[in-house]
């Protein structure tokens, strides 16, 4: 375990299993995505499902827009290279670093604030969220704003090559091998990850009510876009350009669920080949999960806003 800053200082959805995508190879990840192998939007590969605790993953998702261009995997990669994401039996180094991101408490000091959502007020290095936040912030500051140079921040975490390269071979294998959504849609997917964990609120359109309901949350997806659609599921349904039965989903798409098409209940936001992102109904928060959609009874469309429609 390695010395952080040692040198530095709606109506709910049922859930459907299905496989899904491999994981990108480093060399995708470096020569592809993003400059410097930052895929700010990508979805979880297996490994990353099955090796990232549900918790800790959403919370990388949710930190990684303090810091734009910046990538969830990233983060998850330092989690993992720090503590196993939490897993380390005392998550204390031999050079005074502690918490699931190993920050000393001088150093941690000067990223903890604003407290996130979530986050223990006084912040602590310990808790989770204020330790993920402060991580972003960190590599923020360093270089990793809109992807500058990301290898000068990862070394500004742990001064080491070695942990620059290790750091950024796991991030490629955290990310899915999945079109990278763009424009409107990029920006509307990006906006709904950042949200994951945010609470079920009925009627909600966003941190002023508590949280989303399944409408609110796509209408504040693509207002962050740029484009406008209506509040309701229904309304949205109706509005959009509809696409085919049988055509390819789109990461952005608008996915409806209901009795049938005149009764539209649900609605989400397609993230990546399979999954969906939502706020499903009371007593849950905003989630991305993988999702077949030919199996679901329920699915009634999709509509593409993003499609042929610029700001409003």
């Amino acid at each position: 375990m390695s010395a952080l800053a040692k040198t530095t200082g709606g109506i709910g959805c049922t859930i459907l299993a299905l496989p899904l995508l491999a994981a990108l190879t480093v060399a995708a990840l470096i020569s592809g995505l993003l400059p410097g192998g930052a895929d700010g939007s990508a979805a979880p590969s297996k490994h990353a499902l099955a090796d990232i605790p549900a918790y800790m993953l959403a919370l990388y998702q949710r930190a990684a827009p303090e810091c734009p261009g910046l990538s969830w995997t990233i983060l998850a990669a330092i989690g993992k290279v720090e503590t196993n994401h939490g897993r380390h039996p005392t998550m204390i180094s031999s050079a005074g670093a502690v918490g699931p991101m190993q920050f000393l408490p001088s150093t941690f000091k000067a990223y903890a604030y604003p407290v996130p959502p979530g986050g223990k007020k006084p912040p602590t290095p310990w808790d989770p969220v204020d330790a993920v936040h402060a991580a972003a912030r960190l590599l923020c500051a360093n270089g990793a704003k809109n992807n500058k140079n990301l290898r000068r921040a990862i070394w500004h975490y742990n001064h080491a090559d070695w942990y620059v390269d290790k750091i950024l071979k796991i991030s490629g294998r955290y990310a899915a091998a999945a079109p990278v959504p763009t424009g409107a849609a990029g920006k509307a997917v990006t906006f709904a990850r950042a949200q994951l964990g945010t609470p079920y609120v009925w009627g909600g359109d966003g941190p002023a009510e508590g949280g989303f309901d399944c409408s609110g949350l796509t209408q504040a997806a693509y207002r962050a876009a740029g484009i406008s659609i209506p509040r309701v599921a229904q309304a949205q349904y109706d509005a959009g350009p509809r696409l085919p039965r049988k055509a390819q989903l789109a990461p952005g798409d608008l996915l409806f669920f209901g009795t049938d098409p005149g009764h539209i209940t649900h609605v989400g936001i397609a993230s990546a080949p399979g999954r969906m992102i939502d706020a499903p109904r009371r007593g849950a928060v905003v989630r991305e999960l993988p999702l077949d959609v030919a199996a679901r009874s329920d699915f009634q469309g999709a509509s593409r806003p993003a499609a042929g429609r610029g700001p409003r």
